[in-house]
């Protein structure tokens, strides 16, 4: 097993993993669009996407963002996103292994807090990321979506 940050000419294998996370997603839009947020994505020094590989092979991938705050003595915090395990992959602790090594980025980078949201409903989901020390009752998450 290998954490890493994802390379920026695994895109493919990233995209084919992120089948797993939202099968019904929307469609992409077309490849150089898609690139070009990759591209973004590789160059901004706050954002990591991390992966673990097992025998060279993505099975498990989620985002930091670290985020510059004045409060909490200048502290950054950072937000996890898209935490996914390869379907045939889940129940193996991949998935508890890759949250505990981007808590330990996010705290050798002086956050302050991780935060990161669920939209599953899913017991089992729940306990996943208490048992890799997220804490659901501590704060009340709002989101506010764009008008249809």
């Amino acid at each position: 097993m290998d954490i890493r940050r994802v390379e920026a000419g695994e895109l493919d294998a990233l995209l084919a993993l992120y089948e797993h996370l939202h099968p019904n997603d929307q469609p992409l839009p077309e490849r150089r669009q898609v690139e070009t947020v990759w591209q973004a994505i590789m160059a901004n020094p706050s954002h990591r996407c991390l992966g673990l590989y097992l025998d060279e092979q993505l099975v498990a991938s989620c985002s930091i963002n670290l985020v510059a705050n004045l409060t909490r003595g200048c502290r950054p915090l950072a937000l996890v996103e898209n935490v996914v395990t390869h379907a045939e992959y889940r129940g193996c602790g991949y998935g508890q292994a890759l949250l505990a090594h981007a808590l330990a980025f996010a705290w050798e980078q002086g956050c302050y807090k991780v935060m990161l949201m669920t939209s599953s409903q899913d017991p089992a989901t729940l306990r996943f990321y208490e048992a890799a020390g997220f804490d659901r009752h501590d704060k009340q998450a709002f989101i506010a979506k764009p008008p249809l």
